[in-house]
């Protein structure tokens, strides 16, 4: 691996993932001679969504990807809340159920401090993701912690060969009846396989870590970005590696904006079975 050290060092790791002062992350503006910017599509026109419009949509995330995601199915005044939970779950648990609990405890803890937001009202929709990069030998992978860290995540992956991207997503919202717990929860887990080019140079992956394009993502790399460089190909849903599996993620709100009516018929016949039993 060569040894040479640029003029000016990188970034710290705690300093890659914060936005720099001044920048555009849409990029430089237009000249006001240039062309006008496309026009955005419209948003889709799907009752769950429109069942949202003008409400509060928390995002308890503060990952620009994840954002700009939702901003294409039309979520675009988002309310950014980061969770407070402090995702040190056991690495004991299935990579699945660590990811899924991770999640899903984030959602609950944002859903749970704006609940009663006294100045801004209740959400309507609390939406919460975590992703991991699982290794071929099943090592939970999150973001890098130093250079040295992050040089020995890429070079792990590069070696090995495929592993996966696993994402899980939590969305909340409250109920309008007094039906225990308050609110509807669902989750999903979506995995993609990710295979390494096998040819990355350790002068590759050395250039690249020195970018820190990678040191605020799962696994040490963004597929989105110049991480793609060290990919020979995925199997399975691309932005689910860039952070969040977006066809899913519509199915969730759509399942807890508009709940199948049956389900909900089935629920109160039960009730009133059980309401009979007790002879009330």
């Amino acid at each position: 691996m060569s040894n040479s050290i640029p003029s000016e060092p990188p970034p710290s790791y705690e300093d890659a993932h914060r936005p720099v002062p001044g920048l555009n992350r849409a990029g430089p503006a237009l000249s006001p001679r240039g062309p006008p910017p496309p026009r955005a599509p419209l948003p889709l026109n799907l009752p769950a969504l429109t069942l949202l419009r003008g409400k509060r949509i928390v995002l308890a995330s503060q990952s620009p990807r994840r954002r700009q995601l939702l901003a294409q199915i039309g979520l675009v005044n988002l309310e950014i809340v980061p969770s407070k939970f402090a995702e040190n779950l056991p690495k004991t648990l299935s990579p699945f159920e660590y990811v899924l609990q991770t999640a899903t405890e984030k959602a609950m803890d944002v859903y749970q401090r704006e609940i009663d937001n006294k100045e801004k009202g209740e959400p309507a929709l609390v939406i919460a993701a975590d992703t991991v990069v699982i290794s071929h030998r099943g090592r939970i992978l999150e973001k890098p912690r130093s250079e040295a860290d992050h040089i020995s995540m890429l070079t792990m992956l590069r070696d090995e060969g495929t592993h996966k991207v696993c994402t899980a997503v939590a969305v909340m919202t409250p109920l309008e009846s007094a039906k225990d717990p308050g609110y509807a929860l669902e989750t999903h887990v979506e995995e993609t396989a990710v295979k390494f080019d096998a040819t990355v140079t350790d002068d590759l992956i050395l250039a690249y870590v020195r970018t820190r394009d990678g040191a605020d993502k799962a696994g040490g790399y963004g597929i989105q970005t110049a991480g793609t460089i060290l990919i020979e190909k995925i199997d399975g849903s691309y932005d689910n590696v860039v952070g969040l599996p977006l066809r899913p993620t519509l199915k969730l709100i759509e399942k807890v904006m508009m709940p199948d009516d049956e389900e909900e018929l089935a629920d109160d016949d039960d009730e009133f079975a059980h309401s009979d039993d007790d002879g009330i």
